[in-house]
């Protein structure tokens, strides 16, 4: 009954600024996909650079709605609503807490990638998108939903957050195989950054999206980074860390 307290919360959050989420969910993309998909006429790996791109872009959609969903809202309500300490006494057991936190980001981010998907199915680029990319979307932002509950316990004021993301989801976004592939950076870097989260959900929607499946290699990965910061999370509730 936890988890279903915050998934309902989520809901009306999401209900009341529809057409906000929406909006934001959508501007960003559309812009990275008629400036680099449309404005440069190119190719890569023997493919129309569009059909490189659109799955990237999927990606860092999901990654950025679930991220922005739970940083900035759950870092307000613990420094300023001082929530958490009704949450402490309440009788939702806190890990409930945690794990509706995170599924309720990783929605907001499905949503945001499904957006995504449907404004570029009149394109009509021949890309592949099924219950898999749709199961790898979601998993890509449960990671960085947990991502986002360890921030806003880090952050020691409401401008940590946005700087945050300014040092580390920023890069990501343009670095993790989203708008060229990793194969072209200098070895050494190549590895660490083929390593994150974003770079794998790239790898895998492009994979799909082309007709060759998915690597079973970049869940694992995901699933590592979902448990190593989900138990952060919990280390925090259950050690009253940064309440």
């Amino acid at each position: 009954m936890g988890i279903l307290t915050i998934l309902w919360e989520k809901w009306v959050e999401f209900r009341r600024d529809f057409y906000k989420i929406t909006l934001a969910a959508m501007i960003a993309p559309l812009m990275y996909l008629v400036v680099f998909g449309l404005g440069i006429q190119t190719t890569s790996h023997g493919e129309p650079y569009l059909n490189f791109l659109i799955p990237g872009v999927v990606a860092l959609t999901t990654m950025n709605g679930s991220f922005n969903a739970i940083a900035q809202n759950l870092n307000v309500q613990r420094l300023y609503e001082k929530a958490f300490d009704q949450i402490m006494i309440s009788p939702t057991p806190l890990w409930q807490f945690i794990l509706g936190q995170i599924i309720g980001g990783s929605l907001r981010g499905l949503y945001a990638g499904a957006i995504i998907l449907l404004l570029v199915m009149p394109i009509g680029t021949g890309l592949i998108f099924n219950a898999a990319s749709i199961a790898i979307m979601f998993l890509n932002g449960a990671v960085f939903s947990a991502v986002g509950v360890v921030v806003s316990f880090l952050a020691k004021n409401h401008a940590d957050v946005p700087r945050f993301s300014n040092y580390i989801i920023m890069p990501m976004a343009y670095l993790c195989n989203t708008f060229f592939s990793t194969d072209r950076m200098p070895s050494g870097l190549r590895e660490v950054v083929s390593a994150l989260p974003l770079s794998q959900t790239s790898g895998m929607l492009r994979s799909i999206a082309s007709g060759e499946g998915w690597n079973a290699y970049g869940i694992v990965i995901q699933l590592v980074y979902l448990v190593v910061f989900t138990g952060i999370s919990l280390w925090f509730v259950y050690k009253k860390q940064n309440m």
